[in-house]
């Protein structure tokens, strides 16, 4: 059994935008010395060569900030008529499943990934798309990973792909780049351009519709072969979060 890392490292990274700051405050082993004596434990009763523990304090982290699961509360308050899912709602059975990567690195920064794209990918390669996979679309951007360039960059999936993906039973997808729209900048400077109130967030906007999730910010998907892998992509079970920080991982067997 192979494991494929598919999470990027949570790290302070000084390239990163004001809403992508992380910001972690390591604590050395000799410190927790101090903290063993106030809870009454004697210098001289310390075990011999005790050094302390290590410990660590993430002061800052949206939950957007780095390798995470959209639940469909991040795209609107309701989702197909009802409440919609908060990340400690999505069920764990949508989060284990046999994986498919779409292969769409030759589209250009700001070309959308469309129906067609996604159909003649599958037919080019002859893969078969199943109900309850992992779809990942790989666009070969996290190359651009901790450059200040990274949210500005990419293609991104359009409303109809990602509606056509929900129709085929695909409840988790996710991509290798900022995020899952095409760049958030471009999107607002196309908005305005075209005075188009439809254009922005277009893909992220069909989980009012249709129920979904989706990954954002994914490393490694060349290193995967299009199919014969498990894909695990488990949040952190935060209460009434809209999105989890989560180590996404493939098994290959």
């Amino acid at each position: 059994m192979r494991i494929i890392d598919l999470s990027k490292t949570i790290q302070h990274n000084p390239e990163d935008p004001f809403f992508m700051k992380v910001k972690i405050k390591h604590k050395p082993h000799q410190k927790a010395k101090w903290i063993i004596r106030l809870f009454g434990l004697p210098f001289r009763l310390f075990p011999k060569n005790f050094t302390g523990w290590a410990d660590d304090t993430i002061q800052k982290m949206g939950v957007h900030s780095t390798t995470h699961l959209d639940a469909p509360y991040h795209y609107a308050p309701t989702s197909e008529g009802k409440k919609a899912k908060t990340i400690d709602e999505v069920p764990l059975e949508w989060l284990f499943a046999p994986g498919i990567v779409f292969d769409m690195s030759h589209k250009a920064d700001f070309e959308p990934i469309t129906v067609s794209d996604l159909q003649h990918f599958l037919k080019g390669q002859n893969l078969t798309l199943e109900p309850g996979m992992i779809v990942l679309i790989k666009t070969g951007r996290d190359k651009f990973i901790n450059t200040k360039n990274y949210y500005k960059t990419g293609t991104g999936m359009s409303a109809e792909a990602t509606v056509w993906l929900i129709d085929q039973g695909i409840k988790i997808m996710g991509i290798d780049q900022w995020g899952w729209d095409l760049p958030l900048p471009y999107l607002i400077e196309q908005a305005k351009k075209t005075n188009n109130s439809e254009l922005f967030w277009e893909a992220h906007l069909v989980g009012r519709e249709k129920e979904y999730c989706h990954m954002e910010q994914l490393v490694n998907l060349d290193a995967l072969p299009y199919t014969g892998f498990q894909v695990a992509a488990f949040p952190l079970k935060i209460k009434g979060a809209s999105a989890g920080p989560a180590r996404v991982v493939a098994i290959l067997n």
